[in-house]
């Protein structure tokens, strides 16, 4: 057969490579999707991966696909009529005044969005609730808050199995239930949690000295925007139990989704149109050209060869191998998204038969890692569409310089609060 296994790897891994870099860079601000997707075109094209294999890496993604369909719809339904104005100027009234007060409320919320509706869900439905926030209040300085969504999407992406889709391919069929879950993962979460805040309060702490509009008028909020607030409130739960029944995400979060836009739709002051044609579909490209780089990756030896080195590290210490693995995660997604690193990340540990704490320091590092850089997660990619649509604009190195503050204290104590269960 003619594939990657009659080619050099390096060829693999170089074109890997460099999509990778080209969804990194973003050079002449071409999308970040075009560049996955020329990057698995290319190996296709090559004949270094056959088009079965690519369309089967394509078919893996089918999932996460419609899980962010169904959020990106939702997200579209709320800002349309009108809810994250609302709700922005319930936060900004609440701050009444104080900055710092503001700071933690947009924190606090995107912890519970967070875990109850995913990092990407914080991402895409809470970045322009947090945008408007901020204009409603007449920040000088509205970007510490708009940080506070991208970090806390990782931060928190652990408290519970649906909170990252990532949890669910680091598992695969062996998704611990509810209860073993929360007592497993309390304690890194909270750690996590505290050390993200404690740290970006510091790093924020001139802007957050600045004060802020008190006197905010508090539009009202239209039977559309009800609507849109009780899908995303009835997605949460939908999700939450799809969890404990060992479900997919994907179907249960779209169709939620989609009744959610027939109930807010069905009077018809807004067009269906309008709303599909303001939804970020270069998202799910993206996503696909990453399944399809992993695949060409796995086809290379790249999970075998990991399983084996994790085995022996195991062998030799699983201490060791925890943090070993946890903190390789945690900085190694950073080059090429947690996403492709959680899916290989997901096979090694399977084929490793590594003891639970190992388990649970990789996934960890999948999930936090990402706070180092902008590259790092889907939720961060996510979240930096959701600013452009806002009119902001985020370097690479303004995130990193952040992150290298943010993520390596969180990730140690995580890491290190792991091991008290089990």
């Amino acid at each position: 057969m003619i594939g990657v296994l009659a080619a050099s790897p390096w060829t693999v891994w170089g074109i890997v490579a460099a999509a990778t870099a080209g969804v990194i860079v973003r050079p002449f601000a071409w999308p970040e999707f075009v560049w996955a997707v020329a990057g698995a075109a290319l190996l296709v094209a090559l004949r270094l991966l056959p088009a079965a294999d690519a369309l089967d890496g394509v078919r893996k993604g089918t999932d996460v696909y419609l899980f962010l369909i169904g959020m990106m719809l939702l997200a579209e339904l709320a800002r349309e009529e009108g809810l994250f104005d609302w709700l922005a100027a319930r936060a900004a009234r609440l701050a009444n005044g104080s900055s710092a007060r503001l700071f933690t409320l947009v924190f606090a919320v995107g912890t519970v969005v967070t875990a109850f509706l995913s990092n990407d869900a914080t991402a895409v439905v809470l970045t322009p609730a947090v945008a408007a926030a901020a204009k409603a209040a007449d920040a000088k300085q509205p970007l510490p808050y708009l940080f506070v969504c991208a970090f806390i999407a990782n931060a928190a992406s652990f408290v519970l199995p649906i909170s990252n889709p990532a949890n669910l391919v680091i598992y695969g069929t062996h998704m611990p239930p509810l209860l073993q879950w929360l007592p497993r993962y309390a304690l890194p979460s909270l750690l996590a949690i505290l050390a993200t805040y404690a740290a970006l309060r510091w790093s924020m702490r001139a802007d957050l000295r600045e004060p802020i509009g008190a006197e905010i008028e508090v539009p009202t909020l239209s039977r559309g925007g009800m609507l849109a607030a009780a899908g995303i409130v009835g997605t949460a739960f939908v999700l939450l139990g799809s969890s404990a029944l060992g479900l997919q995400l994907g179907l249960p979060t779209v169709l939620a989704g989609l009744a959610t836009a027939i109930l807010v739709l069905a009077p018809g002051a807004t067009r269906p149109g309008t709303i599909l044609k303001n939804i970020s579909w270069g998202v799910l490209p993206l996503v696909a050209g990453l399944f399809v780089l992993v695949e060409a990756l796995q086809k290379t030896g790249v999970t075998d060869r990991l399983s084996a080195l994790l085995h022996g590290l195991v062998q030799h210490s699983a201490t060791q191998a925890a943090w070993v693995a946890g903190a390789a995660l945690g900085f190694g997604c950073n080059l090429v998204n947690n996403l492709p690193a959680g899916l290989v990340a997901g096979r090694v540990v399977e084929s490793a038969d590594v003891p639970e704490h190992v388990r649970a320091a990789v996934l960890i590092g999948v999930d936090l890692g990402p706070n180092l850089s902008v590259t790092g997660s889907l939720a961060t990619i996510l979240w930096l569409t959701a600013l452009r649509r806002e009119g902001h604009r985020v370097s690479a190195w303004s995130f990193l310089k952040l992150g290298v503050v943010v993520m390596p204290p969180a990730l140690a104590l995580a890491i290190a609060g792991a091991f008290a269960f089990g």
